[in-house]
């Protein structure tokens, strides 16, 4: 069964060291990620499942201690899922950018509480497999957390990544609002063509979450919303 859940975005830029000298303008949602982790160790669980967007090669499942690295970004600075030490002859497969962003969250707040595990989905995943994702996750522990990674539209400014979508910021407030709220239907219900078009890195794993939480009677927690570069990014708590 679900116990909790914490939503937080997964730019690279989330890490100081690579954020530079911008590194302020996240600070934020820095203390936000802080505060949804913490409602994590809070519920108890068995196990912790990290979510979040991956290309192909990078889909997981990732076991605790699987490596990541941030040296794609310019920066000297490597992390693991977890904290742990991978497996003795566990292929060190490297955890996609989410998945690494995820890692140093973690390590950040010295989480300790239960095991973790990682798994990346595409962003095509069609709603109903990421569903059913969520559902088998949920069914492997008496109590199962997780933390989903992903950003909302990167269409929120003519300096965006995807350049000014009059579409994005409704598409956003949406997510937002449900997301603060734990609202599993609205969650199934995402576009997901509207979302590719907005270049929304975040919509599989909250459908894989929407999946997890069907049932959970979960409540939920808005705790930052904003798009300092143009891109949505949205922290949420639920409990």
């Amino acid at each position: 069964m679900l116990v909790a859940a914490a939503v937080c975005p997964c730019p690279p830029l989330l890490v100081p060291e690579v954020a530079a000298g911008a590194a302020p303008e996240l600070t934020a949602a820095r203390a936000a990620c802080t505060d949804a982790l913490g409602v994590l160790a809070a519920s108890r669980p068995d196990l912790l499942v990290v979510v979040g967007p991956a290309e192909q090669s990078g889909r997981g499942p990732f076991p605790e201690g699987a490596p990541g690295s941030f040296r794609g970004f310019g920066v000297d600075l490597d992390v693991r899922l977890g904290g742990g030490v991978s497996l003795a002859g566990a292929p060190e497969r490297p955890l996609p950018p989410s998945l690494a962003v995820a890692a140093w969250l973690l390590e950040r707040t010295g989480w300790s509480d239960a095991p973790v595990e990682g798994l990346g989905v595409g962003e095509p995943l069609e709603a109903e497999r990421c569903v059913r994702a969520g559902a088998g996750i949920v069914a492997r522990a008496d109590r199962v957390a997780l933390l989903v990674m992903g950003d909302a539209s990167a269409c929120r400014m003519l300096k965006a990544p995807g350049y000014l979508d009059e579409r994005a910021a409704g598409f956003d407030a949406e997510v937002a609002r449900a997301l603060g709220a734990a609202d599993v239907a609205a969650l199934k219900a995402l576009d997901a063509e509207l979302a590719y078009e907005l270049k929304v890195s975040g919509r599989a794993p909250w459908q894989v979450l929407a999946g997890a939480a069907e049932g959970a009677d979960l409540g939920g927690a808005l705790l930052y919303e904003d798009a300092p570069y143009g891109v949505g990014y949205v922290v949420a708590a639920w409990s």
